[in-house]
């Protein structure tokens, strides 16, 4: 049935801007230097005549999305953003009407056909795997979503009640869902504050004796400059999944330099999480690397909350890659692997008790799968793909207005500092992070929050 809330696309547009990061990052075996961020506006109408417009950015983070042995970065990134520029460029025919909710699941129909032909054209010797397709469409969603928001003066997040949606999330997921909507799943207000995920990556020096070449730029180099400067309480450390030793003597010096830096300010409590990038051959990896980080440091394993996606993103290749033990121990989540409700049921079958949700999955995926998530009672975290500027405020309000979020991860301020300046300007309580917090209660505007 419709309602006079629903939209349609009036006009869509987008463009790219590029930024130097300040230092690199490396993650999944793989060194990251800059970031291309592909934003999209859109312009909608409501069925009685109100009309306003959105906005959405994100990296198009090929990296991570599409690590391919194939293909060269310089041509998966390419190929992303023609991806993200042609589907922005198609949804202007686009003739549907309804919620954002409905309107981006009917656009995610043509999604493989489009990439087919990016890839195609391009000539290139694979195609774009679907988690690189949600990527390079995120920023069309956020922007919907935003401007159905902004267009009837409310925040998104409080749109997505029976009043405004079309259909139940059965209509999304499965029938345990029938007759329920996104509005049970989410706040009505975002969470006032939120602490700080603050990433230690495998190239971040942790002491003075590490810093090779210094970048004097006035921002903290080091773990102990960081912990003082922010106030850090939540560090979440990039391993290598391949070298037991060093990922076990990664985490037992961190403990060591932290526990001084927090003892200096005076804190007693703070914590970690631990990410392999899907680099771990399998679950007894994970297990041994538990069993021995207790071994060295007990306080070290007390402090983990999380283990994010330890193995192959791909779960129906590798059936074998089962977590039901590492679970018993602490929450393991899955990240690169949940492009989908079916890779959520999937993982659950194979021990994984969390996900990690991603604002660069796309809007509608990340409300679904957060619903999902909680449903079935598993861990839930939002993860960070060095998103600065806009895209870090999208991921920070999807974190605020989910229940069981605890924390907030964001390293766009270390590495890709200038590209959020702008943005602090308008929001200092996001970009300047006080007692290892951030004041999300500024995330309370029309749209998406801000």
């Amino acid at each position: 049935m419709s309602k006079a809330t629903d939209v349609r696309l009036l006009q869509v547009a987008s463009q790219t801007e590029r930024f130097a990061y300040r230092s690199p990052i490396k993650f999944g075996g793989r060194v990251v230097t800059d970031v291309i961020l592909l934003h999209v506006t859109v312009d909608v109408e409501t069925r009685d005549g109100r009309t306003g417009q959105g906005f959405g950015s994100m990296p198009m983070g090929n990296v991570w999305a599409w690590p391919s042995q194939t293909v060269s970065g310089e041509e998966t990134l390419q190929a992303m953003t023609a991806l993200g520029q042609r589907l922005a460029h198609d949804a202007n025919d686009y003739q549907g009407m309804g919620h954002p909710l409905e309107i981006t699941h009917e656009l995610a129909q043509g999604y493989q056909a489009a990439a087919d032909e990016v890839t195609a054209a391009a000539g290139l010797a694979e195609g774009m795997p679907r988690l690189a397709q949600l990527v390079a469409a995120s920023p069309l969603e956020a922007a919907i979503h935003d401007a159905y928001g902004k267009t009837l003066g409310e925040n998104s997040y409080n749109l997505l009640g029976e009043e405004y949606v079309n259909c139940d999330l059965a209509a999304y997921l499965n029938k345990e869902f029938a007759g329920e909507y996104l509005d049970r799943y989410t706040l009505p207000r975002p969470k006032p504050s939120m602490p700080l995920y603050h990433l230690i990556g495998a190239l971040d020096p942790l002491t003075d004796a590490d810093v090779r070449t210094p970048i004097n730029d006035g921002l903290p180099e080091t773990l102990p400059e960081w912990i003082k400067a922010d106030g850090l309480t939540h560090l979440k450390i990039k391993l290598n999944g391949d070298n037991l030793d060093w990922d076990v003597d990664r985490v037992v010096s961190i403990e060591q330099v932290a526990a001084r830096a927090q003892a200096e300010r005076g804190c007693t409590s703070w914590f970690y999480s631990a990410d392999f990038n899907e680099k771990c051959a399998n679950v007894g990896y994970v297990l041994d690397f538990l069993a021995r980080v207790g071994q060295r440091s007990p306080d070290a394993l007390q402090r983990l909350q999380y283990i994010e996606q330890p193995t192959h993103r791909d779960l129906r290749a590798h059936m074998d890659n089962r977590m039901h033990e590492a679970a018993k121990l602490k929450p393991v989540v899955i990240d690169e692997s949940l492009i989908d409700f079916e890779s959520l049921l999937l993982s659950r079958e194979l021990g994984y008790s969390g996900v990690a949700l991603k604002a660069c999955k796309g809007h509608s995926e990340a409300l679904l799968m957060g619903a999902a998530a909680q449903k079935y009672g598993m861990f839930l975290c939002v993860q960070d793909l060095t998103c600065p500027g806009a895209s870090f405020l999208h991921l920070a309000s999807l974190s605020a207005r989910i229940p069981t979020v605890a924390a907030i991860e964001g390293n766009g301020r270390q590495y890709c500092p200038v590209a959020n300046e702008a943005w602090a300007e308008r929001f200092p309580t996001m970009f300047q992070v006080t007692d290892g917090t951030l004041g999300t209660a500024a995330l309370d505007g029309p749209g998406l929050g801000f």
